[in-house]
């Protein structure tokens, strides 16, 4: 460790004001505080991630006072109950890994911090914490401790808008000004032009060329040479290492040309090279940010929500309609789409999916509720406090609870090969260079140059990416919304299809439903619709729509049992809506019909009889399907519907009937246990249990709110008969990823063998990488689309 610069921040250190602990130099008491922390928790790893990573803490004097406000603290948290709040702070500061790290141990560091979340890209750390042992001001003044000061502004929390950063543009420039001056500096000297004014000037050209070519080298090509030191350092040797080497070989070179009168220099060479890497760079960057955009749920999320109009009716609209000061209707086992007001008397909120913690929580009229929270119980009203919030259904669906563990071949491959290409590469220079010297000292060094800069894995390194990312914006068009990325890799590996039947190939629409029974008066029809008005199952809603239009009561005691039915009372009287079974009645028929029966006060009416409307295409898509993959359907009914389904689907097809929800996860276990690679289509509430055990679940949505951060995907359900579809574009994705990993290798093989025999320059070698990416690019974007349209 050189002394003169301070070991947690990297600042020089004078001399008269060195700070020494632990053998270590520091520039300041804060920095040395810091370190002293750091080692006190046993975390002095962060100092192994990145050499002097830190900032010096700022002295603050109650700047963050205003955090003991409640009031405004509110204002800041994304939730906020009892035992947990979770607050999302925006760090300038968050800059490499050692950040990343400290940031997401701060639970080390503080009693009451439970996690802490970085998102690299946005700069946040999300936290959660319990309110009983620390506070966000504590938080933010341990924060500043260590050197990463958030950003707090109460005018416009949300907004923040990043600096943008124009220095590749400047580096580019003065790169491309240093080119071309040297370039028209250059011409007599290549052109061999003999006047005596040229021959008289021409070592002060030479130096006024070695002027130009220092900002080229030392300002424009800077990243190249950080980039590589820090890869060195971390024993990792990635693609700018040869970059950075190919560089300062030849200002060497040059430079040793002109001081010795040799030459003048490969210095144009030198910055046309540096000029078209920024270049190649500048298109990297731009492609990685149409990539890392934040998909846009509003053009395919296909989530509906019930809203209470003012007369009183219901109506299904898009989440993405809802506005503040809404009433939205949510019944059992709904998602709470977005924070409101509870204006029912009670309910209780399971808000796992957004702390981890199962325990529900009772909330009473005039409580607020926030989004992500599972209403459990009678059906409730909520007024609306703010628009759906894009970035946090994302941040919900894409928490690590719902992350499969997978293993990515493409990611496989990119990695293996980065791993040796540095290292590969550099041998073959070396070696190449070693054989050309005893030959020719120009062919050499531009041999070992060219080498250095011609072969690239950058076009490797993007293939994935770029195809996956325009994959999911084609299937996102054709509204199936996938999680991310990976679920299309696990898509390509399904060998095996499980079909829930109610609500999946059966539609939600009206269909015939006829009565069996003793007659129900009006005033009790009113009640078992206003009994079904709180269950989400697709029979309950099927029924709801079905019966007609009657004054709104509210349930007590509402109770819905998994696979069996709901039960409650209304106006004194107890209803039992359900299957046979729950109802306490042996049924004949049960075997035969997909039924609901009716029990009021201990009295058995009767029964809804359905007759299920199968979804358009289904025969023909399970038809297709059976050709490649073993298909099962699995359903939570009796067998009324077996002969009907096997008549309809292929003889292949197997058919279970009477499966509660546990027992439809253990069906998918067990299939995985024979090596199967399980897709589950079914309900994402009703099924959430098999669709997170499966491979890859996909939730059919059709005007309910049966969101699940449970599943991998949702799918709207006018789009269930091109199934077969996604599945072919999903292997066919995975088909261009291997064939762009071809064309990209066999670019290296071809531009590496006309560089070792010395047929390419390093100018040229410059100007044909870039090109490269974007031949690549170019060819995943045709294939894709082309296979989108088969």
């Amino acid at each position: 460790m050189n002394e003169q610069n301070c070991f947690h921040c990297g600042n020089d250190v004078v001399k008269a004001d060195e700070i020494v602990f632990d053998e270590k130099a520091f520039c300041c008491n804060g920095c040395k505080t810091v370190y002293e922390i750091f080692s006190l928790n046993d975390l002095t790893c962060y100092y192994d991630f990145e050499k002097a990573p830190g900032a010096t803490p700022q002295d603050i004097k109650g700047k963050y006072d205003f955090l003991v406000n409640e009031a405004i603290v509110s204002k800041l948290l994304e939730f906020e109950e009892e035992a947990i709040h979770i607050v999302s702070l925006y760090i300038p500061h968050v800059h490499c890994s050692s950040c990343i790290w400290i940031l997401e141990n701060l639970n080390k560091l503080q009693k009451g911090i439970s996690a802490s979340q970085v998102n690299f890209h946005a700069k946040t750390v999300r936290v959660t914490y319990d309110p009983k042992e620390t506070n966000l001001k504590d938080i933010v003044l341990l924060l500043n401790s260590i050197g990463y000061e958030p950003y707090i502004s109460l005018e416009n929390y949300d907004a923040k808008k990043e600096a943008v950063d124009r220095s590749l543009h400047y580096k580019i420039g003065v790169a491309f000004f240093c080119f071309g001056n040297i370039m028209l500096l250059s011409f007599p000297e290549y052109f061999e032009v003999g006047e005596f004014w040229i021959d008289q000037y021409k070592g002060f050209f030479r130096w006024l060329i070695f002027g130009l070519s220092l900002p080229a080298f030392f300002y424009s090509a800077w990243g190249y040479y950080v980039s590589a030191w820090k890869s060195i350092k971390s024993k990792m040797l990635n693609i700018d290492i040869p970059i950075a080497l190919g560089i300062v070989v030849m200002f060497i070179r040059s430079t040793v040309d002109i001081v010795f009168n040799y030459g003048q220099g490969f210095f144009d060479s030198m910055c046309g090279l540096i000029f078209f890497m920024l270049l190649g760079k500048l298109f990297q960057q731009k492609t990685y940010n149409f990539l890392s955009f934040e998909r846009d749920y509003k053009s395919y999320f296909p989530i509906a929500v019930t809203k209470i109009l003012a007369n009183g009716t219901e109506e299904a609209i898009q989440v993405y309609d809802v506005e503040k000061g809404d009433r939205l209707l949510i019944r059992n086992q709904e998602l709470i789409p977005v924070d409101g007001i509870l204006i029912t008397e009670s309910t209780l909120i399971d808000y796992s999916f957004v702390t981890g913690e199962a325990e529900p929580i009772e909330k009473k009229s005039g409580d607020k509720i926030f989004a992500g929270g599972k209403q459990l119980g009678k059906v409730i009203e909520m007024e609306v406090l703010h628009s759906v919030s894009q970035s946090y259904l994302t941040q919900l669906w894409s928490n690590d609870v719902f992350q499969k563990r997978v293993d990515q071949k493409y990611k496989t491959i990119t990695d293996t090969l980065s791993r040796y290409f540095t290292p590969a590469l550099l041998m073959l220079a070396f070696v190449s260079f070693g054989y050309w010297i005893f030959i020719d000292t120009t062919t050499a060094f531009n041999v070992f140059t060219a080498i250095l800069i011609v072969a690239c894995p950058c076009a490797l390194a993007l293939t994935a990416p770029f195809t996956l990312g325009n994959v999911l914006r084609i299937i996102g068009y054709r509204k199936l919304y996938l999680k991310n990325a990976t679920v299309i890799e696990q898509l390509s590996k399904v060998n095996t299809i499980v079909f829930d039947k109610t609500g999946t190939i059966t539609s939600n629409k009206k269909s015939a439903i006829e009565y069996v029974g003793n007659p129900i008066s009006e005033p009790d029809l009113v009640l078992v619709k206003n009994m079904l008005r709180g269950s989400n199952h697709p029979l309950s809603r099927r029924l709801y729509d079905f019966l007609p239009q009657v004054a709104i009561k509210k349930a007590s005691d509402f109770e819905e049992i998994t696979g069996k039915g709901i039960q409650g009372t209304i106006d004194g009287k107890r209803l039992k809506i359900g299957s046979a079974s729950f109802i306490g009645k042996s049924d004949e028929d049960q075997i035969r019909q997909t039924s609901v029966h009716i029990n009021i006060d201990g009295i058995y009416f009767g029964k809804y009889v359905f007759g299920n409307q199968y979804r358009d295409g289904l025969e023909k898509l399970f038809s297709d399907l059976s050709k490649t993959y073993e298909l099962k359907v699995l359903s939570g009914d009796n067998e009324g519907e077996k002969e009907a389904l096997e008549r309809l689907l292929p003889k292949n097809t197997e058919l279970i009937f009477n499966q509660k929800p546990e027992q439809k996860l253990a069906f998918i276990e067990n299939l995985q246990q024979q090596g199967k690679n399980v897709l589950m289509i079914g309900d994402g509430l009703n099924d959430a249990g098999a669709l997170a055990q499966s491979n890859v679940g996909i939730s059919i949505s059709e005007n309910v709110n049966v969101f699940s951060p449970a599943c991998d995907g949702i799918l709207d359900a006018s789009q269930f008969s091109k199934i077969s579809f996604f599945l072919k574009f999903s292997k066919n994705a995975m088909l261009t990823i291997m064939m762009s990993f071809g064309l990209s290798l066999l670019y290296n093989v071809v531009g590496l063998s006309f560089a070792v025999t010395g047929n390419l320059s390093p100018i040229v070698a410059a100007i044909i990488m870039p090109l490269s990416t974007v031949t690549i690019i170019s060819f995943v974007t045709i294939m894709s689309n082309l296979f989108s349209k088969r």
